[in-house]
C-alpha cells in the first residue's frame, strides 16, 4: 500500500509517516518544502500518482476570514487530482464538535473541508481529534500578560500529538470509513485546569484567572469539544505527558 501524506512535515504528519512505514506500507510526505502546493496545485499529480492512500494534513496559515478560502482551494485540487490518478481512499483530521461551534470562522472552515470531502468523487474518513496537548502553550499566550492567565471554563478532552497521529495512521491503513471516527483523551479538564497544570509543571508562578470572555474558546458553549460515546480513548493524561517532556 502507498500513501501519499500532504503536510507530511508537520507536527502530526512527520509522526503519521514514522508510524505508517513502521507497519510496512510506504508512506511518503509531500509539503511546500519539496515541491507540493496544495493552493495552486503544483505537485499534486506526481504526488499521487500510484497513490492508493491520500491523507491531507495540511493547514490553514490563519484562523481568521482567509481560512474558508484555503480549504475550499486545497480540498478542490487534491481531489481533482485524487480522482485524475485513481486513489481509492482520502483522509482528512478535523476537530471533534467542529461542527457544533458556528461562532468559529476557522471550525465553520473545517466543516466545509469536511462536506467537500464527503461530497466528492473518492471514498473517505474523517478524524476529528480533540485539542492536542501541545496546542496549550498556544491558548495559555492568546490572554497572558507578567502576572495572570486568563481562561475560559470551557470543557475539553485533550490528547496527544502521538495518539492522534497513530489514529490518522490506523485509519489510512484500513478500508475508508465513509464516515467519521472520532478520537479523544483520558480525561475531561476545563481549560482553567489545564492552565493550571501547565504553568505548575513549569514552576511558572502567573496565576490562572476564570474568564469566560478570554480567547478563542470562549466562543464554545456547553461539552461539545469533550470526545462523543462512541469515542476512541487515548491513555496518557495531560500530567503523564508534561512528565514525559521534562
Amino acid at each position: 500500500m502507498n500513501i501519499a501524506v500532504l503536510g507530511g512535515t508537520g507536527l502530526i504528519g512527520s509522526q503519521v509517516v514514522k508510524i505508517i512505514n513502521a507497519a510496512g506500507y510506504e508512506a511518503v510526505p509531500y509539503s511546500l518544502s519539496n515541491g507540493v502546493n496544495v493552493i495552486t496545485g503544483e505537485g499534486l499529480d506526481g504526488a499521487l500518482k500510484g497513490a492508493d492512500v491520500v491523507v491531507n494534513l495540511t493547514n490553514s496559515p490563519t484562523f481568521d476570514d482567509a481560512s474558508p478560502a484555503f480549504f475550499q482551494t486545497s480540498m478542490d485540487n487534491m481531489l481533482a487530482a485524487a480522482q485524475r490518478e485513481g486513489v481509492g481512499h482520502a483522509v482528512i483530521l478535523s476537530i471533534v464538535g467542529v461542527d457544533q461551534v458556528p461562532d468559529l470562522v476557522y471550525y465553520r472552515a473545517k466543516v466545509l473541508q469536511e462536506k467537500i470531502l464527503e461530497a466528492g468523487p473518492v471514498p473517505y474518513s474523517i478524524v476529528r481529534a480533540t485539542q492536542f496537548f501541545e496546542f496549550m502553550d498556544s491558548v495559555l499566550s492568546w490572554t497572558s500578560d507578567e502576572n495572570t492567565v486568563r481562561l475560559p471554563k470551557t470543557p475539553v478532552q485533550p490528547l496527544a500529538s502521538a495518539d492522534i497521529s497513530k489514529a490518522v495512521a490506523e485509519v489510512a491503513m484500513g478500508k475508508p470509513l465513509n464516515g467519521i471516527r472520532n478520537v479523544g483523551g483520558p480525561e475531561k479538564l476545563t481549560l482553567d485546569e489545564l492552565g493550571r497544570i501547565a504553568l505548575a509543571a513549569k514552576g511558572d508562578k502567573r496565576t490562572v484567572v476564570v474568564d469566560d470572555t478570554a480567547g478563542m474558546f470562549a466562543a464554545v458553549k456547553g461539552d461539545v469539544l469533550t470526545a462523543p460515546a462512541d469515542a476512541m480513548l487515548a491513555g496518557t493524561t495531560f500530567r503523564e505527558w508534561l512528565a514525559s517532556r521534562r
